[in-house]
């Protein structure tokens, strides 16, 4: 059928569709003001969520708050805050409760439990991503919807500080003994470490060792230097021995260059030696003067040989002082050498004391301050959550919502009456215009009858009928 059929169809069938309507309104009417009216009331808690929230974390803030949220929702919605709420308000003793836990269970378990589970399905919690949480609770009387919200958030709040009190105050005895035992180590590890500072004669231990090492370092490279004399000194003997085997003059030397004096008479040598041959010129080699002079120049020469002799011996006396020298620091050396690897593990075992101590006294301090934290906390009266508007007894009821449900009502009784309507004329199908009879019968559609004209569908028979409509009034006759 197509969208014109289906208007006929309903306006054919109208009445079947406005009566179901009618009773769906009706009904609903009824029942809206029979039913007993429901009260809500709301209690608004504000949680601190970042007190709990731990900073090295590696969760997104958001996804933390979501779960820390999500956490609080199920210890609102546990068995013993609503135990804790049945206990409160001492509803176990209501004789109405009685008999309903009687009747309902026979009197088998807890009423108390029956009644945390009959009130916690009538609670309602939300949070909306956000940091508070509202408690929403359901009942027939306003008065005990808003005592019954107020009670789940007091029980809510004493129940997240008993969670919280408890682990601490089993914490705080634990440390309180293992403080005790820790303690004593300490106290046994110092005297270890002191002990044996007095044995070895340490006070310190750095500080002396640094000295000790200094000292060593410094006769490792008087060591050095005496090597490098000595060698020296046997470079030159040789070379003065070699020199001397020769018998060659020992000038070449780097001692004789290098002495002062020798390098002196040899000037005056030379002086010598031009003195003299001024004088030969002019006095001849015969005269006293030149003669004296001549005396005076071998005099030189020869007190040359002996101070170029002198440093060629001294040579060999430098190089016996630098290997006693070097001998003598080989043993300084060793000796320091012995004494620094003694006080090396001196000092490692002090280490190893001092290190016990440390950890020791780490371990005391670090329990102490775990102790003084948990004994703190198991002490605490506050916690991060606080009512940030209780519940107030409601004045309107929440339900049922007389405008709603009839405004729903209308909405499912046009369905039911439009659906009614539909069935009824597929079980009983009716012509209700030309285009039924297209579909069903293959013919053509002559006229269509309605109550004021007829509607000609063929050329032909329009024209006859319109002559004849001229002559006998076909339209009278037709009505």
């Amino acid at each position: 059928m197509n969208f014109i059929q289906y208007l006929l169809v309903l306006k054919a069938r109208r009445r079947i569709a406005l009566f179901i309507l009618a009773v769906t309104v009706l009904t609903t009417a009824i029942v809206s003001l029979v039913i007993p009216k429901t009260y809500v009331a709301t209690t608004t808690l504000l949680v601190d969520v970042k007190d709990e929230q731990s900073l090295s974390s590696i969760l997104a803030p958001a996804r933390q708050q979501m779960g820390y949220m999500q956490t609080q929702v199920e210890i609102i919605t546990s068995q013993k805050v609503g135990r804790k709420v049945v206990q409160e308000l001492k509803l176990a003793e209501s004789p109405v409760a009685k008999a309903g836990f009687e009747d309902e269970t026979g009197g088998r378990g807890s009423i108390e439990d029956w009644l945390a589970d009959s009130m916690l399905k009538r609670l309602k919690v939300d949070t909306a991503q956000s940091s508070t949480i509202q408690l929403i609770y359901s009942a027939n009387d306003p008065k005990f919807a808003a005592l019954i919200a107020n009670a789940f958030a007091k029980a809510y709040i004493e129940t997240t500080l008993e969670l919280r009190v408890e682990p601490t105050r089993q914490a705080a005895m634990w440390f309180d003994e293992q403080i005790k035992t820790l303690r004593s180590n300490l106290e046994d590890a110092q005297a270890k470490l002191t002990a044996f500072q007095k044995e070895k004669g340490i006070i310190a231990a750095e500080e002396k060792f640094d000295v000790e090492s200094l000292r060593l370092s410094e006769l490792s490279s008087q060591f050095n230097q005496a090597q490098n004399q000595t060698y020296d000194s046997l470079t030159r003997q040789r070379q003065g021995q070699q020199v001397l085997a020769k018998g060659v003059s020992p000038e070449d030397l780097p001692e004789v260059l290098a002495n002062g004096f020798i390098q002196g008479i040899k000037n005056d040598i030379l002086r010598g030696d031009a003195k003299l041959k001024e004088l030969a010129t002019q006095l001849g080699v015969s005269h006293p003067q030149y003669q004296r002079q001549l005396t005076e120049n071998q005099s030189l020469r020869e007190r040359l040989e002996q101070e170029m002799k002198k440093v060629v011996s001294g040579l060999e006396n430098s190089t016996r002082q630098n290997v006693q020298r070097e001998g003598e620091l080989k043993g300084a050396i060793a000796s320091q050498r012995s004494k620094v690897m003694e006080f090396k593990q001196a000092r490692d075992q002090i280490a190893v004391l001092t290190r016990d101590v440390e950890t020791a006294q780490r371990a005391y301090e670090t329990a102490m301050q775990r102790f003084t934290v948990s004994k703190i906390d198991s002490r605490a009266s506050q916690t991060n959550v606080a009512i940030l508007n209780p519940a107030i007894e409601p004045i309107k009821h929440a339900r049922p919502r007389l405008l709603l449900n009839i405004t729903l009502s209308v909405i499912v009784g046009a369905m039911l009456g439009v659906g009614a309507a539909l069935l009824l004329e597929f079980a009983d199908r009716r012509v209700r215009s030309s285009d039924d009879l297209v579909g069903e019968v293959d013919a053509p559609v002559l006229a269509q009858l309605t109550r004021k004209a007829v509607v000609l569908k063929s050329g032909l028979v329009s024209r006859l009928l319109g002559r004849a409509a001229r002559l006998a009034q076909v339209d009278g006759l037709i009505r």
